[in-house]
């Protein structure tokens, strides 16, 4: 019989279903790196979310024959660990093409309409003293006729690119950084970094993309330019876009992640840039509207069956 454990069950507030097959079934509203090791140790499914499974963790536990990770990211698994012993990895996919989207554009309005500056300057009694019916402490800007430069285009790239067609912008893919050749379709990675008025990040954090964007990306971006991130934290340079932003070096950013989560000290947590008005961080809930956590809920139970039927869907390893 297998023995399900989940260790971060507080991180889906949705219906999860037990899975049509005979189980025991073990759940832990939130689990600490150290105590993985023991609550995991019969476990035949492991259910994660963001916890590491490092190649030292696998090899402690003999029964474990399948991680289902209740996400689409998986840099926090020990794939080789886990071919290596025959493990079964399984994610879920394509369950935030809609509510990641919508995210950045939120972020993405936030910043080019300036609402936070403004609000915060109505319930300071701005507009109540004001000597005309408004007035334009903050400029705003369209984004009929910007250019949103598109860094990974999947999914939750194509989302973006969507509703930035109904806007009226114009999108561009951008190649690799560092590729020798651009496919067709794709700008030059650097030249995106020049000529986009808005930037927005879909990659996944591997070697290749660990700050992927740094000091000498920021000082070649257009000084108006925004940069959204609902992706990975480390792909951005932290203590760089923190001097950016101080500077006014670029024109805003919009972040719903952070290098390492929940932060403990992180150069974007400082006082003066949340206070800024050209930063907007949220805390990594770009993907968690009802709708699609209950999406991911379901196809988390309906990998757990499939693996367990012999015929394993959604593997990354």
């Amino acid at each position: 019989m297998h023995r399900i454990v989940s260790i971060e069950a507080g991180a889906l507030k949705a219906q999860l279903r037990r899975p049509a097959f005979a189980h025991t079934w073990v759940e832990h509203e939130a689990t600490a790196q150290h105590q993985l090791a023991e609550r995991l140790a019969d476990a035949t499914i492991a259910i994660v979310n963001k916890r590491r499974l490092s190649a030292d963790i696998i090899a402690g536990l003999p029964a474990l024959q399948m991680v289902a990770i209740a996400a689409t990211g998986y840099n926090n698994v020990d794939l080789d660990a886990c071919r290596a012993r025959g493990i079964v990895v399984s994610n879920v996919r394509g369950y935030a093409r809609e509510t990641v989207p919508e995210h950045v554009f939120a972020l993405l309005l936030a910043l080019a309409r300036q609402i936070g500056p403004f609000h915060r300057s109505v319930a300071a009694g701005r507009w109540q003293k004001s000597e005309q019916f408004c007035y334009f402490d903050y400029p705003i800007r369209d984004l009929a006729g910007q250019t949103l430069g598109l860094l990974g285009s999947g999914t939750l790239g194509q989302g973006v690119a969507r509703i930035a067609a109904a806007f009226g912008m114009q999108v561009v893919l951008g190649e690799h950084k560092g590729a020798t050749t651009c496919r067709d379709g794709y700008l030059p990675f650097e030249r995106l970094i020049r000529e986009a008025d808005v930037i927005s990040l879909h990659c996944p954090l591997t070697d290749a993309t660990r700050h992927l964007i740094g000091a000498p990306e920021l000082a070649a971006m257009k000084p108006t330019a925004i940069l959204i991130n609902t992706a990975r934290g480390g792909l951005v340079d932290e203590a760089a876009l923190a001097e950016a932003l101080r500077a006014r070096q670029i024109g805003g950013a919009g972040f719903d992640v952070l290098t390492e989560e929940p932060p403990v000290a992180n150069p974007l947590l400082a006082p003066d840039l949340l206070d800024a008005g050209n930063f907007i961080l949220t805390p990594h809930v770009a993907w968690s509207s009802r709708e699609a956590m209950q999406t991911l809920a379901d196809q988390l139970i309906d990998n757990i069956e499939a693996f367990v039927a012999g015929a394993a869907v959604n593997r990354v390893a």
